[in-house]
């Protein structure tokens, strides 16, 4: 994958007769895509940069028309398809503790005595919210929610989480 595009969306049906497409994306990102202008489309390992020329909500899914799709036909061609922009478009609109599930697969995790607890090797997500899984050396998985009074630090610089293990969240 480029490392400057990231994912923000995919392409799940079209919406209607004229080339709009129903896209699914991330609960919280509204915003984000509602600012989109342009986007790049991958298929096939290759990327196909398009316009957008408006973006409006229905239930739980974007409805996105491109400038470069014009009928269901053009849509079809794509579906399943994932809609990327710039990465520095998507860290620029991050909040303060807003983190890319990009950023954090790989990082350390330590307990708030400086002990190895393992390696974020995934980011989940439920009702209540984010959740860190985390692969400890014995390769038995553990899941953190991911919430600012169990996981204290998220040190991007040194690659490194630091959660409050307390009685009973990994044993």
């Amino acid at each position: 994958m480029n490392e400057n595009l990231i994912s923000v969306a995919k392409i799940l049906n079209f919406h209607g007769i004229k080339g709009e497409i129903k896209a699914g994306f991330s609960k919280g990102r509204e915003k984000q895509i509602e600012a989109l202008k342009k986007v790049f489309i991958k298929k096939n390992n290759e990327f196909f940069e398009m316009n957008v020329t408006s973006v409006r909500f229905h239930k739980h899914f974007a409805i996105i028309k491109l400038k470069e799709m014009n009928t269901v036909n053009d849509v079809e061609e794509y579906k399943g398809c994932d809609i990327y922009i710039p990465r520095d478009e998507v860290e620029n609109a991050l909040d303060v503790n807003e983190y890319l599930i990009s950023d954090l697969i790989g990082m350390e995790v330590f307990d708030e005595d400086g002990g190895n607890i393992g390696v974020v090797c995934a980011v989940g997500e439920n009702l209540a919210g984010d959740l860190l899984e985390i692969k400890d050396g014995n390769g038995k998985t553990h899941l953190v929610p991911f919430v600012k009074e169990l996981v204290p630090v998220v040190d991007m610089e040194n690659k490194k989480i630091v959660v409050n293990n307390i009685e009973g969240l990994i044993n």
